[in-house]
């Protein structure tokens, strides 16, 4: 009662106090209301001052916790500092994030799109970067190209435990995922083992005989036509007798309407591998993954013919001399299945991917070598008579026209360091990428996990400090090939992914030119020098046209 008394008083305090007016006469509480108005005073007074004391209390806490977090914060700037001159500093390059990635990827798509092709655009930044290494960045992939021998020692030698092979995703989705090429490490050890028989010694002196005898049959015809004005082209040539012996070695049965469809298809696929990746109707790349699709689909008809008709039974029982690739690859996934083969199981998705693979691999890229060794030796007139007279030295002595052997190709010595050195220049495969599974270094030089470290085989074949005059056509500097460093010479790679075919690839480059030169003199018939466009491999817009003057 006492407490509703007393607050009853304070709001008629209050209320006189605000109203301004004089209490009235005969009031008995006007001591007690005033110093109630005097309490209420100093209770307001002594809040404010609390307010205001926790206010600065507060700030200062909070001007107490930021130089605290400051202080931490630049703790954490040393520490970082620190690390960062600790380790190596990342490859040269031009800006970061997802607009660099678009300007380079342009970049290197209109360079892919000119004369000059692809390269042109690795060849500028490493000349802006200088050796050993750059970074970019392509179809929004980091990649880090490097060019020194130990380098590729590191990347190539063996399987690297922190790196895996990677192609840029548009060579994975045209050949395919079980491709040889695009296969994991495990998945490559064991598609190699079953691709391997194709280049046992038996089936590689049965290949020479074929491609002798087709190249042969090409000289005669370019002999009916030589006393003509017309030229001979030679990339057009060199892409219908490789591919013809490569495909009768893969799929030998195929009807030859069905074969003239499949090369079609194949150029498409390999003009597409380089290709903006757009899938709409009317680019490159679509036309490519539906040569893809045309391909897949003729040998899947093959293949179900050959089940269907019993052929791998009857074929296989005939001990493997008239067993094609594809043959004895359904053979062994045959056996498989029925458990005599302790190896995994091969699928027709393998053996699909695969069969494209071989015939780009053994076609395309030997048809563009071929090709760039005439134009160099058609370049160096001098070089190709002293060649021709140590050919015809060599040639068969019962008749110029009798079959090549591989004992003959063997003891072809100067025939085959001009194949080397037409490897050399060309380069064919410019470079070989590999992914980084984890962070780490390479050329002394920070790589991130994630980014594609590219072997740049180019840029070695061309290094002045391990060739002489690189741009001079020039066999003889094989001479005395040991004194040149390991790893410098890697037309077809190196280490456990060394190129399957190079024996093969080399064959038919050596029976090329050996019956060339044996039976043609020949000069250019056009001297332009640009590049094809949209070309995975480089090679001559013009196809490499010659003068053929017999002998």
């Amino acid at each position: 009662m006492d407490g509703g008394m007393r607050h009853h008083q304070l709001e008629a305090a209050a209320c006189q106090s605000q109203s301004l007016l004089p209490p009235p006469a005969g009031a008995s509480s006007c001591g007690i209301s005033l110093v109630a108005a005097v309490c209420l005073f100093l209770l307001a007074a002594s809040s404010a001052i609390y307010c205001f004391c926790v206010v600065i209390i507060s700030s200062n806490n909070e001007s107490l916790l930021l130089k605290l977090k400051g202080r931490i914060s630049k703790e954490k700037k040393n520490r970082r500092h620190q690390d960062d001159n600790a380790r190596p500093p990342e490859p040269p390059g031009r800006g970061s994030g997802w607009w660099w990635s678009v300007v380079e990827t342009l970049a290197f798509v209109a360079a892919n799109g000119s004369g000059k092709g692809f390269y042109s655009f690795v060849h500028a930044r490493h000349r802006r970067h200088g050796p050993p290494c750059f970074r970019t960045a392509l179809f929004g992939a980091t990649h880090v190209f490097v060019s020194s021998p130990d380098a590729a020692r590191s990347l190539l030698a063996a399987e690297p435990a922190g790196f895996s092979k990677r192609y840029v995703r548009t060579v994975a989705d045209l050949l395919g995922e079980h491709s040889l090429l695009c296969a994991s490490h495990a998945a490559h050890r064991s598609l190699r083992r079953a691709v391997a028989p194709l280049f046992n010694a038996r089936a590689t002196a049965s290949f020479a005989a074929a491609f002798d005898a087709l190249t042969l049959r090409l000289m005669r015809d370019w002999a009916s036509t030589s006393g003509r004005s017309a030229a001979v082209v030679v990339l057009d040539a060199a892409l219908g007798v490789t591919f013809e012996a490569i495909c009768d070695m893969l799929v030998a049965t195929l009807p030859r309407d069905a074969k003239r469809q499949l090369q079609g298809d194949v150029l498409a696929v390999t003009r597409a591998m380089l290709a903006f990746p757009l899938r709409l109707p009317g680019t490159r790349f679509h036309a490519g993954l539906q040569a893809r699709k045309r391909i897949m689909e003729v040998l899947r008809r093959e293949i179900a013919s050959r089940r269907r008709d019993g052929s791998l039974r009857q074929r296989g029982d005939h001990g493997g001399d008239d067993m094609d690739f594809l043959q004895s690859l359904l053979l062994r996934s045959q056996q498989q299945q029925a458990g005599t083969d302790d190896e995994a199981l091969l699928t027709d998705e393998q053996i699909l991917d695969n069969i494209l693979t071989l015939i780009i691999a053994g076609q395309v890229t030997t048809a563009t070598a071929v090709t760039w060794m005439v134009k160099y030796l058609a370049d160096s007139r001098d070089f190709q008579e002293t060649l021709r007279s140590v050919q015809l030295e060599l040639a068969p002595k019962q008749h110029q026209d009798s079959p090549l052997t591989l004992q003959h190709l063997s003891s072809m010595e100067l025939a085959y360091k001009t194949v080397k050195e037409s490897l050399r220049m060309a380069s064919i495969v410019s470079w070989f990428p590999r992914v980084a599974l984890e962070d780490c270094q390479v050329a002394g030089f920070q790589i991130s996990k994630g980014w594609i470290v590219n072997v740049d085989a180019r840029s070695l074949h061309y290094d002045p400090t391990i060739y002489d005059n690189p741009t001079m056509f020039d066999p003889s500097r094989f001479n005395g090939e040991d004194t040149k460093p390991p790893y410098s010479f890697l037309v077809f790679g190196a280490g456990g992914r060394t190129c399957l075919g190079m024996s093969l690839a080399k064959i038919m480059m050596l029976i090329f030119l050996h019956r060339l030169v044996t039976t043609f003199r020949w000069e250019m018939a056009d001297e332009d020098t640009s590049l094809e466009k949209w070309a995975m491999f480089p090679r001559l817009k013009n196809g490499c046209p010659i003068h053929l003057t017999p002998i």
